[in-house]
């Protein structure tokens, strides 16, 4: 194989839902791919548009939000390195289901559903690799759906700055910047609840002296104190 197919391989192997696949079958998949570059706070599709491709995020930060009637974003989820976005994936033709953008300059490979599809009734193995680790993505978010639901506001939150800081997090000077701009609004439409829950986390984390928060984001003064945080 040429240095050009062991990079495809390499890049194909990012994304969780072709980890089984061959270097052949990887290679099949490569060659119905579109390899894109966003810059920071392009837009990759909108809400309501015609799904035509299905997306995978080989490098970059991109975030997925609706627009409500007075123009406000409500961030829906954070998509790193390795994620498939829109996550109905390619088994279903409904338009985007949200609006995505890169927050960061992303490197994007985008698959085309109806190229897909024919390659799928060409190469039946692709087809059942691909359902089993989806299946498998099934079960792991109804695992983690069953966490959320028992844990409270508080532990929701936490978890989720903690999240943000082992994912997107860089250390500097002891601290850990969280670089991603977020309204309190943002963070309770992610972890489904609401603004003054939220407002009211943050204050307490703020005199605790585990986190700062900015324009720019969050700043982690003691993550392991973030983790083992217990509220009163």
């Amino acid at each position: 194989m040429n240095d050009n197919a062991v990079n495809h391989e390499e890049l194909l192997r990012l994304v969780p839902l072709f980890r089984d696949l061959s270097k052949d079958e990887l290679e099949r998949i490569w060659s119905i791919s579109i390899q894109r570059t966003y810059r920071k706070r392009a837009v990759v599709f909108t809400e309501g548009a015609d799904k035509e491709s299905v997306f995978f995020i080989q490098k970059g930060l991109v975030k997925a939000y609706k627009t409500d009637e007075s123009g406000h974003e409500h961030i829906i989820s954070y998509l790193r390195t390795g994620d498939m976005f829109p996550h109905t994936g390619f088994f279903n033709h409904d338009p985007y289901p949200a609006t995505t953008k890169a927050i960061v300059e992303s490197r994007i490979l985008a698959i085309p559903v109806r190229s897909f599809e024919a390659l799928m009734m060409d190469v039946p193995a692709i087809a059942v690799k691909v359902m089993r680790v989806m299946s498998e993505k099934i079960r792991e978010l109804q695992d983690n759906l069953q966490k959320m639901t028992g844990q409270d506001v508080q532990d929701r939150g936490v978890s989720f700055l903690v999240k943000l800081a082992e994912d997107y997090g860089t250390e500097r000077n002891g601290k850990i910047r969280i670089d991603i701009p977020m309204t309190n609004q943002d963070f309770a439409n992610v972890v489904g609840t609401t603004r003054e829950s939220i407002n009211r986390l943050i204050t307490q984390l703020r005199k605790d002296d585990l986190i700062e928060t900015n324009r720019s984001g969050f700043i982690i003064l003691d993550l392991d104190g973030l983790r083992n945080w217990t509220h009163k």
